[in-house]
C-alpha cells in the first residue's frame, strides 16, 4: 500500500505543479483585465483557447469567472501547500489534499454541467475536463488514505504505543 500512496503522490505532485502553473499564466487573465498582462502571456491564453476551442475561455460567462476566482483565492494556496505537503513528508497533507480535490471537483462538476448540456464544446476541450475531473477525484482518494508513514509504521498488533512525555497527574486546588 505504501507504494501505491507514493506512486499516487508523484502524480499529483506532477498535476499539482501544472495547476499552479496554469493558474498564474492563464486563469488569471480571465478575471483581470487584459492590460495587466504582458502580450506573450495574453498569447499564451490566446493560443490555449483557440487549441482547446474553450468557449468559456473566450465567452468569460459571470459563473465561469466567479468559479476562476475560487480557483485564484481558495485552491491555488491549497495547490503550494500541497506541494510542499508531499516534497516534505507533512503531516497535514491528506487534509490539504481532502479540501482541494473536494473543491476542485466541484468546480469541475458545474462547469462539465455547462460544458455536456451546451453542446458547445469541442471534443479536446470535455477530454482535457473529464482529465481535470479524474484529477480531483484522484486528489480526494488521496485525502482519504492514511500517509505512507502511518502505513509502514504501524504497531503490527502489538498493543498500544506508548506516548512520550505525557504530562503527569497534577493535583488541583
Amino acid at each position: 500500500m505504501g507504494a501505491l500512496v507514493k506512486t499516487i503522490d508523484a502524480i499529483l505532485f506532477v498535476m499539482f505543479a501544472i495547476a499552479a502553473v496554469n493558474a498564474v499564466l492563464i486563469d488569471v487573465q480571465l478575471c483581470l483585465p487584459a492590460s495587466f498582462f504582458p502580450s506573450s502571456l495574453a498569447e499564451l491564453k490566446n493560443w490555449y483557447v483557440h487549441e482547446f476551442d474553450d468557449y468559456l475561455g473566450k465567452e468569460k460567462p459571470h459563473f465561469f469567472v466567479g468559479l476562476i476566482w475560487v480557483e485564484l483565492v481558495f485552491q491555488r494556496p491549497l495547490l503550494v501547500a500541497n506541494l510542499y505537503g508531499i516534497w516534505a513528508a507533512k503531516p497535514w497533507y491528506n487534509t490539504t489534499c481532502l479540501a482541494y480535490g473536494a473543491s476542485f471537483f466541484t468546480t469541475m462538476g458545474a462547469i462539465l454541467a455547462e460544458l455536456s448540456g451546451s453542446g458547445k464544446a469541442s471534443n479536446k476541450m470535455l477530454k482535457l475536463y473529464y482529465l481535470a475531473m479524474g484529477f480531483a477525484l484522484l486528489a480526494i482518494l488521496r485525502g482519504l488514505l492514511p500517509p505512507p508513514s502511518a502505513i509502514t509504521s504501524s504497531t503490527g498488533g502489538r498493543g498500544t504505543t506508548k506516548r512520550v512525555g505525557q504530562p503527569k497527574n497534577k493535583k488541583m486546588i
